[in-house]
């Protein structure tokens, strides 16, 4: 088994003793990622979709990083604060996502790192090597 480590500018630097992602042979484990700004590492302000489309750029912008894209994600984890929020979470990610969806869970959690209200992973199979 070889492991590599998938890092980009593209995407938000890890704020604690993480990776942005792990690769192990064809499967890539990406860390969760909320709204940040890459550039500033400050969550964005404005609307719940704005959020949650950030954390989309984020988890793509690591996916391509790891030579794949958002439709090799074989698993989503979705944390919300809020699961009134859950219909935008299907809504913005059919505009990002293409059939075969992925499998996915959706978490209702009591609070996110740096106050945010959105987080995901995924893990992505990418077996071209």
């Amino acid at each position: 088994m070889t492991r590599t480590i998938v890092q980009t500018d593209a995407a938000p630097a890890a704020i604690g003793t993480y990776s942005q992602a792990v690769r192990t042979d064809a499967t890539v484990y990406v860390s969760g990622q909320i709204p940040l700004d890459p550039a500033t590492m400050d969550l964005i302000e404005g609307s719940m979709e704005a959020q949650i489309r950030r954390v989309l750029d984020n988890l793509a912008a690591i996916a391509t990083a790891a030579g794949g894209t958002l439709n090799d994600v074989a698993k989503l984890n979705v944390f919300l604060t809020d699961l009134s929020h859950f219909p935008l979470v299907n809504q913005v990610m059919s505009e990002y996502f293409s059939e075969p969806y992925p499998a996915r869970a959706a978490i209702g959690v009591a609070a996110l790192p740096k106050g945010a209200e959105v987080e995901m992973d995924a893990i992505l199979y990418l077996p071209q090597g």
